[in-house]
């Protein structure tokens, strides 16, 4: 993920779960598990944030794998999580549900 970047990310109710994880363990070699793990920990930051006008969420994705590093049940480097953020974000900007805010 890019240093400070933001993420603009919408409604996720079209996303296919299953299709993503693949696709997220594919490119990271990450467990299911490590990767579920971090996926609910990013969706507790996100429900936490604000959604602007658009019903859209800007995240800093240093701050997103900060707090994630911080979950005490988190036992992964910074390099796997941001790995895993990483791979979801091209996934979701695949599928048109997400793209960087300039």
């Amino acid at each position: 993920m890019n240093q400070g970047a933001e993420l603009n990310v919408t409604e996720a109710s079209s996303i296919n779960e299953q299709e993503m994880m693949q696709y997220i363990a594919d490119k990271t070699k990450a467990s299911q598990a490590n990767i579920s793990l971090v996926l609910k920990h990013e969706q507790a930051y996100i429900n936490k944030a604000h959604e602007n006008v658009k019903g859209e969420v800007d995240i800093d994705g240093d701050d997103l794998a900060d707090y994630i590093l911080s979950r005490k049940d988190v036992k992964l480097d910074e390099l796997t999580v941001e790995g895993i953020l990483d791979a979801e974000m091209d996934y979701l900007m695949e599928k048109g549900h997400a793209g960087y805010v300039d």
